[in-house]
């Protein structure tokens, strides 16, 4: 083809199918290719902006955002995708400004109130971020998505847990640099204080036949807890973060699943089971203790949660979008499910916008009834 805009369009639709498959880098590269013989163009710029997005490279897409609005200055995607990228460089306040210029032009642009709710809970404006989500719901946005949205910034009550897409699209994103972000810059130490219980608790020469590391994540627990099991097992929502924990070659299973569903088809009988960190993402924990009152005929279930003190209620989803559980209530569940309490201890988790977040850390005993 001679014809440069016949050329700037095989790009561009052979960019769009590279989007739709997933491979952003390739279908950014289309893009670019597109712009250099018909530069400027809104929809391709508008495009190259999302796939930047999903590359994590905010800075670029809101160069190519803006670029998008020189040229068309009311397209509603631009400005989406300028916001999108402006929060995402913790640049708040700008970001708010774009998602209400937006809204200005459309006010039923659900993303734009989903958006905008985000940006308000994280600067806890909660009657705001409220309002934003009702008005998500009210145009179209997922129920259960926003239902969890908006129990997290007013009083009410909880969903029992955190939305499947909610868990799996945050840990999906976030693999690559979970380990270095969590533990070098919020400085988490869940998986380390729980392993360091359990040889507090169950002596330095305990072993186990077989254990099993509730929502593994990336596999922290893994080499803490590998010399003193017999088969290690990991069950994760999340492929990604499944990824990074199978190339430890700690674990001798490793199952993508819900752990509610997992725990309910498994047969196999374990004599320990570990959850660092796991139980901010689970409301109710009371399914999970009946399973495990099936699952273990013998041996100590560890975890750690969110403290919830001076609050009269068992648990509450706080605007961090994280459970937290009461001391009083974990009793009352392990006593239930034929667990013994042998340690709950309160210690830091992680740290969040430089705040210390304590944690229960407890260490349970399985009995006979």
């Amino acid at each position: 083809m001679d014809d440069p805009f016949e050329q700037a369009k095989a790009h561009f639709f052979a960019a769009l199918a590279r989007q739709q498959a997933g491979d952003f880098a390739q279908a950014e590269r289309h893009y670019r290719a597109s712009l250099g013989l018909v530069p400027g163009r809104a929809s391709t710029l508008i495009n190259l902006a999302a796939v930047q997005l999903r590359l994590a490279r905010p800075r670029d897409a809101l160069q190519s955002a803006d670029a998008a609005l020189a040229a068309e200055r009311d397209s509603v995607d631009a400005l989406l995708h300028r916001a999108t990228a402006l929060a995402q460089l913790g640049r708040p306040d700008e970001a708010l400004a774009a998602f209400r210029r937006l809204l200005a032009i459309d006010p039923h642009h659900a993303a734009a109130w989903s958006g905008s709710g985000t940006l308000l809970r994280e600067t806890h404006r909660l009657d705001e971020a409220a309002h934003a989500f009702r008005e998500a719901l009210r145009h179209g946005a997922a129920d259960d998505l926003h239902d969890f949205y908006l129990a997290s910034v007013e009083a009410g009550a909880a969903p029992p847990t955190a939305p499947r897409a909610y868990v799996t699209g945050l840990f999906d994103s976030y693999a690559e640099e979970f380990d270095g972000h969590l533990v070098g810059q919020l400085r988490y130490q869940a998986h380390r204080r729980l392993v360091e219980r359990l040889v507090a608790t169950g002596g330095a020469d305990a072993r186990y036949d077989s254990a099993l590391d509730l929502g593994c994540g990336t596999g922290l627990c893994g080499p803490l807890v590998r010399p003193m099991v017999g088969r290690l097992s990991g069950v994760d929502l999340s492929a990604r973060m499944l990824d990074k924990a199978r190339a430890l070659g700690v674990y001798d299973r490793l199952e993508n699943a819900d752990i509610v569903e997992f725990l309910t088809r498994s047969e196999e009988r374990y004599d320990l089971v570990l959850a660092a960190d796991v139980f901010i993402y689970v409301g109710d924990l009371a399914p999970v203790f009946a399973l495990l009152e099936r699952a273990m005929t013998r041996g100590m279930f560890c975890f750690s949660v969110e403290a919830l003190e001076g609050d009269d209620a068992d648990l509450r989803l706080l605007p961090s979008l994280r459970y937290a559980h009461s001391r009083p209530s974990l009793v009352r569940l392990a006593a239930r499910h034929a667990f013994e309490v042998v340690a709950m201890e309160r210690a830091p988790v992680r740290e969040d916008q430089r705040e210390v977040v304590e944690g229960l850390y407890v260490v349970l005993r399985r009995v006979a009834r």
